[in-house]
Parts: C-alpha cells; sequence; structure tokens
C-alpha cells in the first residue's frame, strides 16, 4: 500500500513539476478584497455598479512586467475560479484590468450577482498559491 502511493504522489510530482517551475508565488502575507460593494449589498437597477480593488502586501504591475511580488487583477462575475496554472480567460465573466486599474465600472441586470477577484502574473497566470479574495453576492433590483 505505501509503494502505491509513493507511487501517485511521485507521478502526480512529474506531471505538475513543469507548472511549479513556471509559477509566479504569491507573497505568503499578502492579501486580495473587494472594497466595494459588501458583501449582501443591494444595489438600483440601472445604474453603473463601481467596483474597487484592493491589495495588501504585493503590488500592482500592468500585464507584461515581470517584477517580483506583483500581478494586475482580474475580476470574475458569476463564476467559479478558473483552473490553475492556466491563463485566466477574458469574456463577460473574467474581466482583465491589465494596465493596473484597481476599480471599475460595471453594469449588471436585476437579480443576484457573485463577484470576486483573482490575481494574475504578467501572463495572466494565478499565482501560486492563487491569490483570490473572498467571493460576494451582491443583488441588483
Amino acid at each position: 500500500m505505501k509503494i502505491k502511493k509513493a507511487v501517485v504522489v511521485l507521478c502526480t510530482a512529474i506531471a505538475f513539476a513543469p507548472l511549479l517551475a513556471t509559477a509566479t508565488p504569491s507573497a505568503p502575507d499578502a492579501y486580495l478584497y473587494i472594497g466595494w460593494p459588501n458583501d449582501g449589498e443591494v444595489i438600483p437597477a440601472g445604474r453603473p455598479i463601481r467596483v474597487w480593488f484592493g491589495l495588501r502586501n504585493m503590488g500592482i504591475a500592468p500585464k507584461g512586467v515581470a517584477f517580483p511580488n506583483t500581478g494586475h487583477h482580474h475580476l470574475l462575475i458569476d463564476t467559479d475560479l478558473p483552473p490553475a496554472g492556466q491563463e485566466i480567460s477574458s469574456d463577460r465573466q473574467h474581466l482583465h484590468f491589465g494596465a493596473g486599474e484597481t476599480e471599475t465600472v460595471i453594469e449588471l441586470p436585476p437579480g443576484k450577482h457573485t463577484l470576486q477577484l483573482l490575481l494574475g502574473d504578467e501572463r495572466h497566470i494565478p499565482h501560486v498559491p492563487p491569490l483570490v479574495s473572498k467571493k460576494i453576492t451582491i443583488t441588483v433590483r
């Protein structure tokens, strides 16, 4: 039984070795958060929603700039976290802020919505370990 476990661990390590070799580390004490809106916020329909982002113990750098302990924001709307080690999609549910922006204005239809931040490196790939904010829920009505 111990040999089987050792083989599984070794195979897993070999499979993920290329990812870990090129992964951008996150600072161990870094903290990513959505400053506004707050979790549970009710927002009037038909109005733009200003969302601002916060990051502690790391810095912001635009896409393409590889500098230690930096990255840029990605806002995830009504979706789960993307797979680790892969480039973050760019679509209506995965908004990129590659110029180093720390806030945005979005419009959402009436209903409940989730928002979450994910920090990406210069290649739009999540850091290791991933630096994510708490997923918040807002209601537009």
